[in-house]
């Protein structure tokens, strides 16, 4: 999975100003980001990243006073491979119930210990999007479910929705690494039955169904692909999504009424955002 590194700098230089950016710029693909002294870092996967999208949205930044701009390099796996590796990163806790670390044999008083070796610095649930999702499975009854999880990235969802006792998890990413690595996470987790594939929504195969679709993705993918989520819903089926920022709710939610979607509740944290519909 190749990732670019963009490095922006803001002139003259306001907190206001960074969160603002990071803000408008995920709508480009950036999916993580590190703050620097004048800006900040931000990563965006090859295949996701929009830099024409990203280039209107820096023209038009409404701080006028501010002036954005911007270098590109790409990130190179074998580096970033070669630290984590080293150091693995910090447990994860969540909702003071599941713990997420790299350590197979890490001491845990809590309910769920989730193990993931994600080999990169993104998908280790320390995001805000994947906690909320994680939150929302803690709370719903997942006993004999079949789950699709759409872009599993680690397969962290999926482990977890096993661990709830889902039945079975049908799991597509569109990055060969991704699938690798979650059925090696799937593996250091004992769970299982999951299927995963390489792909997008299209792998989605005609007159299956599932009762809980996962999807933790950018919104402009989410927009795109609700239809094929919808398709692979029968009568009380769950969608629940995440991977998007609140000022994307109306339009999610907009397309989710288009398909004959009832919504059933939001979540907010931090300026990300989760929804569940239902069927």
């Amino acid at each position: 999975m190749k990732y670019f590194e963009l490095d922006f700098k803001i002139t003259p230089f306001s907190t206001d100003a960074a969160d603002l950016l990071m803000t408008l710029v995920g709508e480009a693909g950036l999916e993580s980001f590190v703050e620097t002294e004048d800006g900040f870092k931000g990563y965006a996967q090859e295949r996701l990243f929009h830099q024409e999208a990203l280039d209107e949205m820096v023209e038009a930044f409404p701080f006028i006073d501010h002036q954005v701009t911007y270098t590109i390099v790409e990130a190179e796996d074998k580096n970033w491979n070669e630290q984590w590796e080293k150091e693995g990163f910090k447990p994860v806790v969540i909702a003071d119930r599941v713990l997420v670390t790299n350590q197979q044999d890490a001491a845990s008083s809590y309910d769920y210990k989730i193990i993931i070796d994600p080999h990169q610095a993104f998908g280790t649930g320390g995001h805000q999007t994947t906690g909320m999702i994680i939150e929302r499975l803690l709370h719903m009854d997942m006993a004999g479910l079949d789950v699709l999880d759409a872009g599993c990235g680690t397969g962290i969802l999926s482990i977890f929705a096993l661990m709830r006792g889902a039945k079975h998890i049908f799991a597509y990413d569109i990055d060969n690494w991704s699938v690798k690595n979650t059925l090696e996470n799937v593996a250091l987790n004992s769970v299982a039955p999951i299927d995963v594939v390489e792909g997008d929504a299209s792998v989605l195969t005609e007159g299956l169904s599932y009762d809980v679709v996962l999807a933790n993705i950018n919104r402009n993918i989410l927009l795109a692909d609700m239809p094929a989520f919808r398709s692979v819903m029968h009568k009380g089926s769950r969608l629940v999504l995440s991977g998007f920022y609140v000022e994307d709710i109306e339009s999610l939610k907009a397309k989710a009424t288009e398909l004959g979607l009832t919504f059933v509740n939001q979540t907010e944290r931090e300026n990300w955002a989760s929804l569940m519909f239902e069927l």
